[in-house]
Formats: structure tokens, C-alpha cells, sequence
């Protein structure tokens, strides 16, 4: 079957839209850099998931059809993981689509369109993590990727 320019440009720009809201998000520093769990407010609005932080002022919104049914139906709960685990995790994981971004003749750039700032000496906290990891996952499943050597799986 082949993909016609239309469904492959209306494809790439979910992706790219995703992206980019989520490193942007993602890439906002503050001064204070310990947050927790008890101060993240995450609210579900179908396709849409939203963490956000007023103290750090950071916000995370990860807007990818499919992605919310992927972390309510499908991934791993809250607690099955460690926070040190999904933190570890995501910085091989935000390494590695960072070398990727830079690499845009071996790697498909509306894929890897942007650069993800995951400062590991900042505490984003569990909630933070978990819905990264599981985005990592769901991509990696979703659209074929194999990130930082690790076969995805639920």
C-alpha cells in the first residue's frame, strides 16, 4: 500500500506538533529545582494529557491521537516503575532522540524535527517522568523507533 504526500505530510505534522510541544514544554528552566508529586496537577482531555507545575512554572502537554488510550489502556500503572528508573531512562532516551535531531540525513527529521532540554539535575518528580517514559514507549511502538538500544515494551 502505498502513502500518498497527503497522508504522510498530515502524519508528520501530528508528529511534529507533538514534538515541539512537548520539547518546548519540556525546555523551560527555572531557578528551583525540586518539585513534588503533591504540586504536579495532571488532567486527561481525550487525545490530550497535561501535567503542570506553578511553583516551577513548567507545563507538559503531550497531544498525540492515540497516546492517552496507549497510557490508560495499555502501559505499565503508576508505581510499577521507580522514579530513578524512569529518570534514568529518560535521559538515555532524551540522548539519543537528541543525536538523532542532529543527524538529519540518517534519521527522518519530521520525525526528530527538535532538540529535547531534559536537565537531569533538575527533580521534575514521578508524574513528570512517567508520563515521558511512556510517551518514549508509545512513540517507539507507534512509529517503529528504537531508542537508546532498548527494545520498547509494556
Amino acid at each position: 500500500m502505498k502513502i500518498n504526500n497527503f497522508e504522510k505530510s498530515f502524519v508528520m505534522k501530528k508528529v511534529v506538533t507533538t514534538l515541539l510541544i512537548v520539547g518546548l514544554i519540556i525546555s523551560c528552566n527555572s531557578t528551583q529545582k525540586t518539585v513534588t508529586d503533591s504540586t504536579n496537577v495532571v488532567t486527561k482531555t481525550s487525545d490530550t494529557v497535561r501535567i503542570a507545575n506553578d511553583e516551577i512554572e513548567y507545563e507538559v502537554i503531550i497531544i498525540d491521537p492515540g497516546f492517552s488510550s496507549f497510557l490508560y489502556g495499555q502501559a505499565r500503572p503508576r508505581g510499577y516503575y521507580s522514579e530513578s528508573f524512569l529518570e534514568q531512562r529518560n535521559r538515555l532516551y532524551v540522548m539519543e532522540w537528541n543525536s538523532r535531531v542532529l543527524q538529519p540525513t540518517r534519521f527522518d527529521p519530521n520525525l526528530y524535527e527538535m532538540q529535547i532540554d531534559y536537565d537531569p539535575n533538575i527533580h521534575y518528580g514521578y508524574e513528570v517522568n512517567y508520563l515521558i517514559y511512556n510517551y518514549f514507549i508509545y512513540f517507539q511502538i507507534h512509529y517503529k523507533q528504537q531508542l537508546a538500544g532498548f527494545v520498547p515494551r509494556i
